[in-house]
């Protein structure tokens, strides 16, 4: 078990917090989405009570290891102040600057700090001015971000899963660390549905690409009792099975990797369930989110998808098959929607899932949902506030689902 928030003396201390703001901004830089923000109030919440002095470290976007004005953080701070009811400094520019650091060693107990964007730095990101890899690059770069406190703390799930300065490299430079509230949910969460599932265990995985989830799928064969396969991927599991995918997205390079998956899940007795009908179209406008006039939209009677059509939704028929498992489950964890949700005429399949994981929440299921198009998702069929656990790292939850180590869980100390 790593150290959490309590497991450590804070009070009075300089606390540096590596926090998830990358806030979606809109043209004119106002925040359009504050959820990120809000998560972390717990955490720095507590800090305040404990009279440390606070100091906040974030990335927004990807500027390449440059300043780029459009990702800043500058507009996080009044909207933090905002929901705290308390004043937040900002220091600009750079986050290791003279400016910074005077304004970290000025703060007082009480009192709040967020610096500018990490990763204006390339460093940040393990890399040098030249843009090449460089580990002592990254250790500089943790070393000065460690001098600004005493303690750090890991309260940015999001990232967890890179080896960042601020994510790894700051740890072996402080006095001590722990995870904070929101990260230590996260583990609690995602770690007793892989490590200690109530049974039944069912996964559902949506989404694109079989290749995005091989080994999430290779992990979860050997904990889950059923996994429903939706989304695009499906359909790469069906074309392996000899069944007609009409112009659906298929990544045909995968189909042998899908037979080989579909043997170890019938020699592990999981019950690996694929649509057994589709809504289906003949043309589908990506770029506007829209079905386009004139498009023939319709339900296909089998599995099989007819030439000239893609899949673009699971059919009735898969959503009651699909959700008789779902309302016998006692763990479920879901990344990926089950068709093209974006577009409000494809979406039934991925919200009636959703409803119907609520519905299993509602009776003493545990559900977990990870994933920024799933957790839209539930949101869309507004049963978000029904699911236990709602997963703020993408990428972060799906390394987990996989089995894999996050880099920047795995630098903080044992309790």
């Amino acid at each position: 078990m790593k150290k959490t928030l309590k497991d450590i003396d804070v009070k009075g201390k300089k606390v540096i917090v590596r926090v998830d703001y990358n806030v979606p901004l809109d043209a004119g830089l106002n925040i359009t989405n504050d959820k990120r923000i809000v998560a972390t109030l717990p955490t720095i919440n507590y800090l305040l009570q404990q009279n440390a002095a606070v100091i906040l470290i974030a990335h927004l976007g990807r500027p390449k290891g440059k300043a780029v004005d459009s990702m800043s953080l500058k507009p996080v701070a009044p909207k933090l102040a905002e929901l705290l009811g308390k004043p937040v400094k900002f220091v600009g520019k750079d986050v290791i600057s003279a400016e910074a650091k005077k304004a970290a060693a000025d703060l007082k107990s009480g009192e709040i700090l967020l610096l500018e964007n990490l990763r204006f730095h390339p460093e940040e990101e393990g890399k040098n001015a030249a843009g090449e890899k460089d580990k002592a690059a990254l250790d500089a770069f943790a070393k000065e971000l460690a001098s600004l406190g005493e303690v750090f703390v890991q309260d940015a799930f999001g990232t967890v899963h890179r080896a960042h300065a601020s994510t790894a490299g700051i740890v072996k430079y402080v006095k001590d660390a722990a995870a904070g509230f929101l990260v230590e949910k996260e583990l609690k969460f995602l770690g007793e549905a892989l490590d200690k599932p109530v049974k039944p265990f069912v996964a559902i995985l949506g989404g694109a690409k079989v290749s995005d989830k091989i080994n999430v799928i290779e992990n979860l064969l050997n904990k889950v009792d059923a996994i429903i396969i939706g989304g695009a991927m499906a359909y790469t599991f069906l074309k392996s099975q000899g069944i007609g995918t009409g112009t659906s997205l298929v990544e045909d390079d995968k189909l042998d990797l899908a037979k080989e998956l579909l043997k170890k899940a019938a020699d592990k007795k999981v019950n690996f369930l694929l649509p057994v009908d589709h809504v289906v179209a003949d043309k589908v406008d990506f770029v506007n989110k829209a079905v386009p006039a004139g498009a023939k939209v319709e339900i296909t009677s089998d599995a099989s998808i007819p030439a000239g059509f893609m899949g673009v939704d699971a059919g009735p028929k898969s959503i009651e098959k699909f959700g008789e498992v779902v309302k016998s489950a006692k763990t479920i964890v879901w990344n990926g929607p089950l068709g093209i949700f974006e577009i409000p005429e494809f979406a039934k399949g991925t919200v009636e899932i959703a409803k119907l994981a609520a519905e299993a929440t509602d009776k003493g299921a545990i559900s977990v949902v990870g994933g920024g198009d799933s957790v839209s998702a539930v949101k869309k069929a507004g049963v978000d506030k029904r699911i236990t656990h709602i997963s703020t790292g993408g990428g972060a939850s799906l390394e987990f689902l996989e089995g894999k180590e996050l880099p920047g869980i795995a630098a903080l100390p044992e309790k």
